[in-house]
């Protein structure tokens, strides 16, 4: 396998954040508006090709799922980018709609791949439970819970779900793809709202950081906490779910607007290869995480 791009060409690494609402996921689908779709077609414009550059992303987020930390990387011909290279950024800033930006353009260092390089993805999910509803200036990226949560007990239960697992009960299956993954943080703050904002009270934020996700996972680990935290249901609860190994009717994949992707985590250069070829290798329960394939689809709800 090679490490990098083909030869001739230069591999770039893109930071960029965008907000989901109006996004049909990340991966390009036809007839529909996604993530991809625009940034591919934009630079396929300010490079003045006729050719397109696939991109491959470190998680490929679900329709309506916000990215402040998203990262992608692009194969480009040397002289496409030796040409275009220092004026990309702002000419991308020109062409892209106002919902998707590439922040930071780099040369990647060799074996870098932005999906399979990854050892791990931090995602945020934004609960608000006053009792007034979310402040409409937050409502994009927020969701209410309309009773008040404890979240002593959803931490409780978010300890009961940290390490390696099978995650199928939390996890909606895809042939040949692996569920097991290792939860390395799961944990709820409240932070404020807004500074500025009229209401009082705060957010109940989950951070969920794995060394990758399968498909639904994060919405389904976030529903059943909330259960666990408006006393619907006991702190054992998502502990039982995930130790059940198969879809619980009671746990809701709750809705996507609350979730972003805040950051993926990479190893230092010289361990670049390296794990990008371990993370290619199937896994099983027991095996180390850095020969997790789970990174695959690294889907994030």
């Amino acid at each position: 396998m090679k490490d990098g791009p083909a030869d001739g060409h230069t591999r770039i690494r893109l930071d960029l954040a965008y907000h989901g609402a109006e996004f049909s996921g990340w991966a390009r689908q036809r007839g529909r508006r996604t993530v991809q779709g625009e940034l591919e077609d934009a630079l396929r414009i300010v490079l003045r090709s006729e050719d397109s550059f696939p991109l491959t992303v470190a998680g490929r987020t679900d329709a309506g799922v916000h990215a402040r930390g998203q990262v992608a990387h692009v194969d480009l011909p040397d002289e496409l980018w030796a040409q275009h290279g220092e004026k990309l950024l702002r000419r991308l800033a020109g062409r892209l709609p106002a919902d998707v930006r590439v922040y930071r353009l780099s040369e990647a260092p060799h074996g870098f791949d932005a999906r399979f390089a990854a050892i791990w993805r931090r995602y945020a999910y934004r609960v608000a439970d006053h009792q007034g509803g979310v402040d409409p200036m937050l409502r994009g990226h927020v969701l209410w819970h309309d009773r008040p949560l404890d979240l002593d007990r959803m931490n409780a239960a978010a300890a009961l779900l940290v390490g390696e697992h099978d995650f199928a009960a939390y996890c909606k299956k895809r042939e040949g793809a692996t569920t097991i993954r290792t939860l390395l943080e799961v944990h709820w703050d409240r932070t404020p709202i807004d500074p500025y904002a009229a209401q009082e009270g705060s957010l109940a934020v989950a951070t969920v950081r794995a060394d990758a996700f399968c498909h639904n996972m994060v919405r389904s680990l976030v529903g059943a906490m909330l259960l666990v935290g408006d006393g619907h249901r006991p702190v054992e609860f998502p502990g039982e779910v995930l130790a059940g190994g198969v879809r619980n009717s009671a746990v809701n994949v709750i809705r996507p607007h609350g979730l972003t992707l805040e950051e993926v985590g990479y190893p230092e250069d010289a361990l670049l290869a390296e794990r990008n070829r371990a993370a290619r290798r199937l896994r099983t329960l027991g095996e180390p995480a850095e020969g997790a394939v789970g990174s695959a689809p690294g889907g994030s709800d």
